[in-house]
């Protein structure tokens, strides 16, 4: 059975980001609330790409009539249904909330990888965290991303996710297919990190200027950051006035 096997390798990328966004012993978000919430939704959307549910076609997101994992179908349905197609930036400000980040949360629990502790208690309401109740999977999560990082170089980028419904390798490639798989999702979440201002914390050594060009070209890390942009300068024009 694989050493990672289930939680770091069946986690999906919404599930593994705010595993590593979120403190391990009281359960609080490692970033503010808005940054976790925003990049959330940007996982969402790089999840349903390497999927192949969706695809970036010019500047819009567009579904491709292939399935998503259960968990993420909600949102896969709600692109789906749109009347007309939205930029990731839209779709990052529209995904992003705090009933998204609760089923995710509430999902890992279910798997016994964190702890819901919160809500009522003695007529007093205390707010839900999540503490880690499993320690292996994020520790697999960690090992995998320091390799990555250790091998990335000034020119490494997200690949582009391969076409669905593609002809199966032959037995002899399905090893290397599923690396530059596993690979490709490393770099994703690597991006994501970045994105969330996160991937510092984890990791001070990591080359900045590599990382932050990663998050630049990969679309849904883009996204993410575009719209913290916008929160972070409307907050300022709020604090102004």
């Amino acid at each position: 059975m694989n050493a990672e096997a289930p939680a770091a390798v069946n986690l999906n990328l919404p599930q593994q980001f705010l595993l590593l966004a979120t403190n391990d012993k009281d359960g609080k978000p490692e970033v503010p609330l808005f940054a976790l919430r925003t990049t959330v939704a940007g996982a969402i959307l790089a999840e349903l790409e390497l999927v192949g549910a969706i695809e970036l076609q010019g500047k819009h997101i567009r579904t491709t009539g292939s399935a998503a994992r259960d968990d993420l179908a909600p949102e896969l349905e709600l692109i789906r249904g749109k009347s007309r197609p939205h930029t990731p930036a839209r779709w990052v400000s529209i995904l992003e909330g705090r009933a998204q980040v609760h089923r995710i949360y509430e999902g890992m629990a279910a798997l016994g990888i964190v702890e819901h502790v919160g809500e009522k208690h003695l007529a007093r309401f205390r707010p839900v965290r999540y503490p880690e109740k499993d320690h292996e999977p994020e520790s697999a999560l960690l090992k995998r991303i320091d390799s990555t990082l250790s091998g990335a170089t000034p020119t490494t980028v997200v690949p582009e996710v391969a076409a669905h419904g593609a002809a199966e390798e032959p037995a002899t490639q399905s090893d290397k297919a599923q690396a530059g798989a596993q690979k490709t999702r490393t770099l994703a979440l690597i991006a994501l990190l970045e994105a969330a201002g996160l991937l510092h914390k984890l990791f001070p050594d990591a080359d900045r200027n590599w990382a932050s060009g990663l998050a630049k070209d990969y679309w849904p890390a883009r996204a993410v950051e575009d719209e913290l942009r916008l929160i972070r300068l409307a907050e300022e024009e709020t604090a102004m006035l």
